[in-house]
């Protein structure tokens, strides 16, 4: 029997003991499924297994059991693999089943080869996910979860003690080292039994060798393919088998299965490299696609997924799912906190804004804004802040997108200058020759907070490039979707970004609402006073702030017929009041206000009162705009 921890550090053994059980009836593949579904709902089992996130790669044991939090970057076209195959030995003629599943490359015996063309063999397809960390993924999310995890993890012994210390990018350039029990399953003569383990219809099953044997001249270093600059962290090739359906390009998955960086697999793929270049019909991927769709294990390991789910959130301060009963225990207690929990907050956000308490309600409005449906083709419950009046230094913006990335799970700051615009690549591409989406910023998981600093946009010219990206950020902000550039068309890919764009005067870009800045308090020195407010916050209640802005985002809300009756009301005596200013858009626009003043108070109705002060905060905000339309005698 396999010891407790097995199914952890030898998930194979199980795979294996279920496997022999129950074939050749095909039901082993559901059973093992069900094993670890339950093994996982165990006791915080799940924070038994290492993550990808935590521990680098060359930390982790080969073919253990391993967990990814991820976002879907890229998905490959399916591949076919031998589910089971048959091997016989030459010498005795006996013959033994083996399941190929969670596998990249058939075990084979030493004295065994693979029986092509056995009648039991059955042929299966998998999906293959590009997979990347969270883009934006703030740093107390991380901590957080490294906290939580109790996973025991040692150096690999299929790396040699000077690797240890190397972090993901280091590992591009190096070599692995076959581990002595990887070479007696292999043999002398297993390459070609191997080969006969993936149909010929995708052989980017296996990892190449490094990037420096593909072109004998010095090829740029792989990609990694991270929308956002400066991100850290494993990419890795997710295989699914089953309901990948399910799964999208920009999901936010969690995965639990079996860790591949079998060494192995560079050897082989440095082999297809010399057959097809002395026959180019073996294979028909370019030498670039090849390079991009098996890149080496050690940088772009793979996982052989056991079970995947698409995450509501990647706050680690909540329940993983809110519709559990121990969950709605923990939110019903949460909520009967709220009120001082809304208090505190405002006013940390209004010493963030310099005393200003008007913007600092708008932007807690803002922070839990989300789209909730979408209406043809409009995003309901977007609501993009323009903060204009901000001071024309750069300061004050990078503060306030600090204090906002120790509030929101994921977020950028997206610097609005004429060489960003022009040189960054915003929208993500379809390379045809590597057969892969080349990502760009603004390929973001849902529900990321993105900080567009236009105080820093100076006199110059835009070009091409420049107004696509200025285009793209308009289309994000007004129709939240962004349309990936297919060469020969567009696709459109919807998303649900919160957009907070900080300027002088109004924005050049489109918002839902525009507050102007009235600072009450101007500090000697901005870096002191904001230092200051992030230190004087205690730990437990910036947690609190963060269980606040992520939880009000995932609860219902409605409208009952009576207060949409007196709201229709109400309306049309403010347009007989003011038929000029009074709009359609006003109406709209109250209406999200009053939608997020309710939800801000843990109402999941709109009440008289709510709607009232929802009237009140509009009245209070135009009025500033018009005050100030007047001092500078143009529009803001």
């Amino acid at each position: 029997m396999p010891c407790v921890a097995d199914w952890l550090n030898n998930p194979f053994s199980i795979v294996q003991g279920i496997f022999a059980q129950n074939v050749p009836n095909s039901d082993w593949e559901k059973k093992v499924t069900e094993y670890f579904k339950e093994k996982l709902k165990e006791n915080n089992a799940t924070n038994w297994v290492p993550s990808l996130n935590d521990v680098p790669v060359h930390y982790l044991k080969p073919n253990s059991l391993v967990k990814f939090r991820c976002m879907v970057q890229d998905m490959f076209d399916p591949e076919f693999y031998m589910g089971v195959y048959e091997t016989v030995d030459p010498n005795t003629n006996a013959r033994v089943l083996h399941f190929g599943k969670y596998r990249d490359v058939a075990e084979c015996g030493p004295q065994q080869e693979i029986d092509l063309n056995s009648s039991q063999t059955v042929t299966s397809e998998r999906q293959t996910f590009y997979c990347v960390p969270v883009p934006g993924e703030s740093a107390w999310v991380k901590e957080a979860y490294i906290s939580a995890s109790q996973a025991r993890v040692s150096p690999s012994t299929s790396y040699t003690p000077s690797r240890h210390k190397r972090s993901y990018e280091e590992d591009e350039d190096m070599d692995l080292h076959p581990s002595k029990q990887k070479e007696q399953h292999m043999g002398n003569s297993s390459g070609g039994d191997i080969h006969g383990y993936v149909e010929p219809k995708r052989l980017e099953t296996e990892a190449s060798a490094g990037h420096h044997l593909i072109s004998p001249n010095c090829s740029p270093p792989l990609d990694l393919n991270f929308p956002l600059p400066g991100e850290k962290g494993p990419a890795c090739l997710v295989k699914v088998y089953e309901s990948w359906e399910s799964f999208k390009v920009n999901d936010v998955l969690e995965v639990y299965g079996i860790l591949s960086v079998d060494p192995v697999l560079s050897i082989l793929n440095n082999e297809e490299r010399d057959n097809s270049a002395l026959d180019p019909m073996e294979c028909m991927d370019t030498a670039e696609e090849q390079r991009v769709h098996s890149p080496p294990a050690s940088l772009v390991p793979r996982i052989h997924v056991i079970l995947a789910h698409k995450l509501q959130h990647i706050n680690p301060l909540l329940p993983a799912c809110l519709n559990e009963e121990e969950s709605k225990t923990f939110v019903s207690n949460f909520m009967s906190e709220l009120s001082p929990v809304r208090a505190e907050l405002l006013g940390f956000l209004t010493h963030a804004l310099l005393g200003d308490s008007l913007a600092a309600e708008y932007l807690i409005l803002h922070l839990i804004s989300t789209v909730y449906a979408r209406r043809d083709v409009l995003p309901l419950g977007k609501f993009t802040v323009n903060l204009s009046g901000c001071p024309r230094n750069s300061i004050f913006t990078e503060h306030i997108y600090r204090i906002i990335q120790q509030l929101v799970p994921a977020s950028y700051r997206l610097q609005m200058t004429i060489e960003n615009m022009n040189h960054s690549r915003f929208i993500p591409h379809k390379d045809y020759t590597a057969n892969r989406l080349v990502t760009g910023v603004l390929q973001l998981a849902s529900n990321t907070s993105l900080v567009v600093d236009e105080t820093q946009l100076e006199q110059g010219q835009l070009d091409t490039t420049g107004v696509h990206n200025v285009t793209a950020l308009g289309n994000l902000i007004t129709w939240q979707k962004v349309d990936y550039d297919f060469n020969y068309h567009q696709m459109e890919f919807p998303c649900n970004i919160n957009v907070l764009i900080t300027s002088e005067g109004r924005s050049l870009l489109p918002s839902d609402c525009q507050v102007h800045l009235q600072p009450q308090i101007i500090p000697p020195n901005m870096e002191e006073y904001m230092n200051s407010l992030l230190t004087a916050v205690l730990p437990s209640v910036l947690n609190k702030f963060r269980i606040y802005l992520s939880l009000l985002r995932l609860l219902d809300y409605s409208i009952s017929d009576e207060v949409t009756k007196a709201v229709e009301e109400d309306f049309v005596e403010m347009r007989k009041n003011d038929p000029e200013s009074i709009t359609a858009d006003d109406l709209h626009r109250t209406l999200l206000v009053a939608r997020f003043l309710s939800l801000s108070a843990g109402q999941t109705t709109l009440s008289r009162e709510r709607w009232l002060r929802a009237k009140q905060l509009e009245a209070l905000r135009k009025a500033r705009l018009q005050q100030q339309k007047c001092v500078n005698g143009n529009e803001l």
